[in-house]
């Protein structure tokens, strides 16, 4: 659902909507992602990020149901040297981490029967995400500089989607002694935004796709206007403990996208 029936900046839209869809649980996956436009954009990006997830659990509490809503890396400050947990401090570095991270807030104070998914780095086949962008510019260039000074879990949607109908499947199965909390979901294993770049075009080229030289840049090299943390990996162990589930190496996930996306 989205919009115009269902408009995250208008709660009205929010609960007609999923009135009529009488949900079993609801997936709040939108949100307000430019992350750098949202620099000059912090009261929309809070409107959406913050309030209409609070509306959504909100509404959820009404319906008698559960949400599961999507989160993300960047409500870290990314200083830590290893892969973060759920009991880190947080400490957003942008208006979008930070309006994240209120989301987050919204819908612990609006609904008990929640789950926080954080994860990270997130490509598919559809859309625009990193995959997608180096398969097109490798078309036009010989050689990409891309930056190699921070790390992170590159994470497929489509195990994301994966993983969230499992746990939904058990959430609506049983929701008495049900571990609701805050729980981090990406990919195993991490990578530089270089690396994972070469391999997305060594995949490429094998398949007969598009294929450029990386060269390794510095995050200082390539300013933006929000700022990015260094360190974006996230641990998911609590994840596959409470559910069962094991997400699919980054390398292995990454092959499935391009594969699909150069032999469709």
């Amino acid at each position: 659902m989205g919009r115009p029936d269902l408009d995250l900046e208008d709660a009205a839209t929010i609960m007609r909507a999923l009135e009529t869809a009488r949900p079993n649980a609801i997936i709040s996956a939108a949100a307000y992602t430019a992350v750098d436009r949202a620099e000059d954009e912090s009261a929309l990006a809070f409107a959406i990020n913050r309030d209409g997830a609070g509306h959504v659990a909100a509404a959820a509490v009404r319906l008698g149901v559960p949400v599961i809503h999507l989160s993300t890396d960047y409500v870290f400050d990314g200083e830590m040297n290893r892969g973060y947990t759920e009991e880190d401090p947080t400490g957003p570095r942008n208006v979008y981490g930070a309006s994240k991270l209120a989301g987050e807030k919204a819908v612990m104070g609006a609904n008990p029967n929640y789950l926080i998914l954080r994860t990270s780095w997130v490509y598919s086949p559809f859309g625009s995400n990193f995959v997608r962008t180096m398969l097109r510019i490798a078309r036009k260039n010989e050689e990409i500089p891309v930056v190699a000074d921070q790390r992170g879990c590159p994470t497929s949607a489509l195990d994301i989607a994966d993983a969230i109908l499992h746990v939904a499947g058990v959430m609506c199965a049983r929701t008495d002694g049900f571990p609701w909390g805050t729980y981090h979901l990406a990919g195993a294993g991490e990578t530089s935004w270089s690396d994972f770049a070469r391999h997305i075009l060594t995949t490429s080229r094998r398949l007969g796709g598009p294929y450029a030289h990386i060269t390794d840049i510095s995050a200082a090299d390539y300013p933006t206007k929000a700022r990015r943390p260094s360190n974006s990996c996230l641990s998911s162990r609590k994840f596959t403990a409470a559910f069962g589930w094991i997400s699919p190496h980054w390398r292995q996930s990454t092959k499935e996208v391009v594969t699909r996306l150069i032999c469709p």
